[in-house]
C-alpha cells in the first residue's frame, strides 16, 4: 500500500500564503539538504511549477522535490495522489477546489489533510467518499487547522479527565475561548463567503441548520444543545460569555467525534462553544456585533461590499511579527449531570489563523504518515480527535507549541 511511496508527505497549494507556511515549518524540521537531512520526505506541490520553485528557494527548499497538480486535471491529482503516503491541501474554498483531490486520495488510498471549516463541502465528502475510502484505506480528516484541531481534542482531552475522576464521560462539555490575539485568516473568510453564497441550496441550508450535520447516525438519540447565540454569566467559567463565531463549525466536528468513537462522550452529551468578555457590556457588544456582521453578510450587496473593502483576502495574512506574537487559551469544562465538574486548558504559542494552524496541520499528516496504523484507524472520513487522539496531542505538544493540561 502506501508504505513504498515516494513520498511520506505533499504539500498541495504551497504557493499560496498559508501554504507556504506549513512549508517553511517543514523545511525547519526537516530539511531536503544540508548536513543533517530531516527522515521526513516531503514535497511541494501547486499547480505553477515555476512560482513553487521560486517558493522553494525563498523558504531556503531548494533541494525539496517539486510536483505540478492542478484541481482542473484529475488526472495530475490522481498521479499525485500515489506518490505519495498523505497530502496536505490549503488550496480552498473546498466546496470550489476540494472534491477532485479526495476523490484522488480516496481513490488511491492516500491519506488527506485539509482546513475546511466548510460543513456542506464536508458533508458531502462523507457521503460521496466514505465506502470508497474505507475500501482503499484512505483516511480523509477535514478541519485541521484551528478549525477544529484545539477544539476537537480539548473536548477529548477532558473527557479523558473526565473519566479518570468520575468513572464516565461527563454529559456535557463548555468550550471557553480565554484569550486570543490573532486576525481572521483570508481563506477562512473566503469559505465563510462561499457558504453563504450558496445558502440558497437546499443541502447547504440543512447541513447549516442542523448541529448534527456532519454526524449522521437515525439510530441515535439527539438532544437539544445549549444555546450559544445569547450573551450571559457562566458560572461554571466565572465569566461572562459571548457567541464564537467558529462554533458553528467546532461543534458539528465534536459531535462527529462523539459518533465516530461509538459515543465515547455518551449519546446524552451536550456542547457549547463560546467567547469569554471582561464583562457583561463587553459581552452584549461582542454578540450585537456579531449580530451586525451577519446580517451584512447575509444580504448579497453589503457582503460584496465587504468581500472588496474590508474583509481579508484568500492569500492576504499577518506579519512574521504578528504571527509569533500571535496565541490563544481555550478552557474546557467538563460537567455531570451532578454539577460535578473537572476543567483543562489547551493553548497555542502562535496567531490561530496562520502560525499556529501551520504548524497543526503539517503535525496531523505526518502523525497520520507515522504514527497511526490502518490497524487503529481504518480508512474513512475522520476526524482529528477520532483519528490520532492522544497520538496527536503528543506530537502538538512536542512540535507544535501547543499545551494541554488539566486546570
Amino acid at each position: 500500500m502506501t508504505n513504498n511511496r515516494e513520498f511520506d508527505v505533499i504539500v498541495w497549494g504551497a504557493t499560496g500564503f498559508t501554504g507556504r507556511l506549513v512549508a517553511e515549518y517543514l523545511n525547519e524540521r526537516h530539511p531536503a539538504g544540508g548536513p543533517n537531512p530531516g527522515n521526513v520526505k516531503w514535497a511541494m506541490a501547486g499547480r505553477n511549477a515555476g512560482k513553487l520553485g521560486e517558493v522553494a528557494e525563498a523558504i531556503g527548499a531548494g533541494e525539496i522535490s517539486l510536483v505540478t497538480a492542478d484541481a482542473d486535471d484529475p488526472k495530475s491529482l490522481g498521479d499525485m495522489a500515489r506518490r505519495t503516503k498523505a497530502i496536505i491541501t490549503t488550496v480552498g474554498p473546498y466546496q470550489k477546489y476540494g472534491a477532485p483531490l479526495v476523490e484522488a486520495c480516496a481513490a488511491a488510498g492516500t491519506d488527506y489533510v485539509d482546513l475546511s471549516g466548510e460543513p456542506p463541502f464536508m458533508r458531502r465528502m462523507v457521503d460521496q467518499y466514505s465506502d470508497e475510502a474505507r475500501k482503499t484505506g484512505a483516511r480523509i480528516v477535514h478541519s485541521c487547522g484551528f478549525d477544529s484541531v484545539p477544539f476537537d481534542l480539548g473536548v477529548y482531552y477532558v473527557q479523558k479527565l473526565a473519566k479518570e475522576k468520575f468513572g464516565a464521560p461527563a454529559t456535557e462539555v463548555k468550550g471557553r475561548v480565554l484569550a486570543m490575539r490573532g486576525g481572521a485568516s483570508g481563506g477562512t473568510v473566503a469559505s465563510l463567503l462561499t457558504t453563504l453564497e450558496n445558502i440558497g441550496d437546499p443541502f447547504v441550508r440543512r447541513t447549516m441548520r442542523d448541529i448534527y450535520s456532519l454526524a449522521p447516525d437515525e439510530t441515535a438519540r439527539r438532544p437539544r444543545q445549549p444555546d450559544g447565540n445569547r450573551p450571559r454569566y457562566d458560572r461554571d467559567a466565572g465569566k461572562w460569555v459571548a457567541p464564537f463565531i467558529m462554533a458553528a463549525i467546532n461543534a458539528r466536528n465534536v459531535h462527529r467525534s462523539n459518533m465516530l468513537m461509538d459515543y465515547a462522550y455518551g449519546e446524552d452529551f451536550r456542547y457549547s462553544e463560546m467567547l469569554a468578555a471582561p464583562n457583561a457590556p463587553a459581552a452584549f457588544a461582542i454578540a450585537g456585533g456579531m449580530g451586525g456582521v451577519a446580517g451584512a453578510l447575509a444580504f448579497p450587496p453589503s457582503r460584496a461590499l465587504l468581500k472588496n473593502t474590508i474583509l481579508p483576502k484568500p492569500g492576504e495574512g499577518p506579519s512574521a511579527r504578528q504571527r509569533e506574537t500571535g496565541f490563544y487559551k481555550l478552557l474546557f469544562i467538563a460537567k455531570t449531570q451532578d454539577g460535578e465538574t473537572v476543567k483543562a486548558i489547551v493553548k497555542g504559542d502562535r496567531d490561530p489563523g496562520y502560525g499556529s494552524t501551520s504548524k497543526m496541520i503539517a503535525e496531523s499528516a505526518l502523525c497520520l504518515a507515522f504514527d497511526v496504523s490502518r490497524e487503529e484507524t481504518p480508512g474513512g472520513v475522520w476526524t482529528a480527535a477520532a483519528a490520532m487522539g492522544d497520538k496527536l496531542i503528543a506530537r502538538l505538544e512536542e512540535n507544535a507549541g501547543l499545551t494541554f493540561e488539566a486546570a
